[in-house]
């Protein structure tokens, strides 16, 4: 008896203790990390003390957290992840140009963008923004940059996609044969065809001599991986080479074989 009256104290302070363990709360900031910008960081106990600490107004109604999916800012002003709150009514518009800075810290950065056979490019947010008047919105607007589109080719910037939506000759210059604009340092090489009468070589520089980028990129000649090679059939009736090598503005594909094709 003594025995258990002197357990009881201990089992009464452990009693004591396993709500305070269950109900205690554990929280910190969640980091979502970018390729070329700095983290933007969730606040948990900001948000938990403006909800007096209930978790489920947001898990899992909003953030699931088997899913841990990364959402676009064109899916949070549909009231998606953040966007479901960020209204502008209950708090800040996520869509609200002046508040981008209230959540994505730091200095906008320069992004490079490796192209092959054309060098690096490199795309600077301070020489925009400044361009812009600040205005963030101006390209992340759920269009021009979602936050989903893979690399473009120029023929697709030519068509208003990404860069293309601002520089196509009216707002600023075109992407449409201004390559050393973007591309610095760039050096034209010799562009080598094997065919099966021989090898045949086209020259940057000899026709860059002659004709500007803009000339043949990207409306004869579109740059992107995959491009489709004419036959000399195709050449004849005015594609590809064949545009200026009619024998009236340069010699013809037809017939001289040999200026071309090292035999």
């Amino acid at each position: 008896m003594k025995l258990r009256l002197t357990c009881l104290p201990i089992l009464m302070i452990l009693l004591l203790l396993i709500p305070g363990a269950v109900l205690a709360k554990e929280t910190k900031s969640v980091l979502f990390k970018f390729a070329n910008a700095e983290p933007v960081a969730f606040n948990h106990d900001i948000h938990l003390e403006k909800y007096n600490n209930n978790c489920r107004i947001c898990h899992n109604a909003i953030f699931n957290l088997k899913q841990r999916r990364h959402y676009t800012m064109a899916e949070m002003e549909k009231t998606k992840s953040c966007g479901a709150c960020h209204t502008g009514v209950k708090a800040f518009s996520v869509a609200d140009e002046k508040s981008c800075g209230r959540c994505h810290k730091g200095k906008p950065r320069t992004i490079p963008f490796k192209v092959k056979g054309m060098g690096e490019t490199s795309f600077s947010h301070e020489f925009h923004l400044g361009k812009t008047g600040g205005k963030c919105r101006n390209c992340h607007d759920g269009k021009v940059i979602t936050g989903k589109e893979k690399a473009v080719t120029m023929a697709q910037m030519g068509k208003g996609m990404t860069c293309g939506a601002c520089h196509n000759g009216k707002s600023a210059f075109s992407v449409a044969g201004n390559c050393d604009r973007c591309h610095k340092g760039f050096k034209p090489a010799t562009i080598t065809f094997k065919t099966d009468a021989g090898e045949a070589s086209f020259s940057h520089e000899l026709h860059l001599g002659m004709f500007k980028c803009a000339d043949c990129h990207t409306g004869i000649f579109p740059f992107k991986a995959g491009a489709k090679h004419a036959t000399m059939a195709e050449m004849e009736t005015g594609k590809s080479c064949g545009t200026c090598h009619n024998g009236k503005e340069a010699f013809a594909v037809k017939g001289d074989c040999a200026k071309c094709h090292k035999m």
